[in-house]
């Protein structure tokens, strides 16, 4: 293969997973939307809407080294596929759960195992055993901007959805949407000779057992999960609470949504960057000062006005990092372990990231219910994300290696 060849080919890859992102995650981080007209609409109150939406928090995150682990086995093309038919029924069965338990079912599992199949873990490793070490960095910048991208585009249509033809029909939308996605997952299928490679590499390096037991022996690889678990609470507290922080402020709810599109935009410029950086500087302080800016604009954000611009100002400040902080992590993991196992040990950090997120999003509607206010849950937020960024100085990491440039 050529290099023109070559490169041609890590593009392709690289485009084909940020696309494939770009629905899931577009889809997974515009279920707060629907917070208020499911309350509305079946009267389970925001405790128990709550509850389901953390359950798909945690259920998104225990489905990543799960499906990783399939793909690292057997190739990421039937894995993505099932994803999104899993992720379609969810958003399709959802109007009809006039339950807790049915939405736990249709919010918490379904959609929450299909959005893992087809998200981080599996793209990112599929991508990473397909790119050289100089574009690694880059390639999951740009699959990263994928998802914020599907965040951007997703937020402000369901919410138009909603007001127009009411939240079912938007979610069966939803639905259609997921499954035009199908011909991407195709794309990604692994050749023959790379499935035989892979197997041959799975019964001579000692398994996917011992590469897991391995990195939990490693300090380095804990550190990272604590870290990451500050980001999920972050994550999930925002996107599942963010429209009822809005409407405590007497502000529309479309507020909310351009909100959530702004954290979406910002993110695109912010994965970009993180992929830049994360080739040039070690990922453990790229982490660091992405987690500090994080506690520091928290604090700003409880001591500023509520108008629209503020809440406008801190979606862009916040989305900068928002998911930035999946290259520096995924490429710690690649550093410490390499790429063979990829897929499962990151899905293993984004597990811990999401059960971070069950309590951001279960303890959001909890203090709402007994306090009217988000107010303690919002300096939880700033005190965890600042000890997240101090957990990640210690993490054990190689310098980067200075290329000379040609005379």
């Amino acid at each position: 293969m050529s290099q023109a060849d070559k490169a041609r080919s890590w593009w392709f890859i690289t485009l084909a997973a940020a696309a494939m992102l770009m629905v899931t995650m577009g889809a997974r981080q515009s279920l707060g939307l629907f917070v208020s007209p499911l309350n509305t609409s079946t009267g389970l109150g925001l405790v128990t809407i709550s509850f389901a939406m953390a359950v798909g928090q945690f259920v998104w995150g225990a489905a990543q080294p799960i499906a990783g682990a399939i793909a690292d086995r057997y190739g990421p093309g039937r894995v993505l596929a099932a994803g999104l038919v899993i992720l379609a029924a969810g958003s399709a069965l959802t109007p009809f759960m006039t339950t807790g338990f049915g939405l736990v079912f249709s919010i918490g599992l379904l959609s929450a195992i299909g959005a893992g199949a087809g998200s981080f873990s599996v793209l990112i490793g599929a991508a990473a055993q397909r790119v050289s070490v100089e574009h690694r960095g880059t390639a999951t910048g740009v699959i990263n901007a994928g998802g914020s991208f599907g965040q951007f585009v997703f937020a402000p249509i369901l919410q138009k959805l909603i007001s127009t033809i009411g939240w079912m029909g938007a979610l069966w939308s939803l639905a259609v949407v997921t499954l035009a996605a199908l011909p991407i997952a195709r794309m990604m299928r692994r050749s023959p000779q790379a499935a035989a490679a892979a197997a041959a590499a799975h019964a001579s390096d000692g398994g996917l057992r011992k590469a897991v037991r391995d990195a939990f022996a490693d300090r380095s690889y804990l550190l990272l999960h604590a870290g990451f678990f500050t980001c999920g609470f972050h994550i999930a507290f925002l996107v599942t609470h963010l429209p009822g922080e809005v409407d405590l402020c007497g502000l529309p709810a479309s507020v909310a949504s351009w909100s959530l599109a702004l954290i979406g935009l910002a993110n695109i410029a912010g994965s970009l960057a993180a992929g830049w950086w994360v080739n040039r500087y070690r990922s453990k302080y790229v982490l660091f000062w992405m987690y500090g800016s994080r506690a520091v604009l928290v604090l700003l954000y409880l001591a500023a006005p509520k108008t629209e611009l503020t809440f406008y100002l801190f979606a862009i400040g916040l989305g900068f990092t928002w998911l930035a902080t999946v290259p520096p992590t995924a490429g710690v993991v690649g550093k410490l372990f390499g790429t063979r196992y990829l897929a499962t040990l990151f899905g293993l950090t984004i597990l811990t990231h999401q059960i971070g997120g069950f309590f951001g999003a279960w303890l959001g509607g909890i203090a709402m219910e007994t306090s009217g206010n988000y107010l303690w849950m919002w300096y939880a937020d700033a005190l965890l994300a600042a000890a997240a960024a101090l957990v990640n100085l210690p993490i054990r990491e190689a310098k980067i290696e200075r290329r000379a440039v040609p005379a």
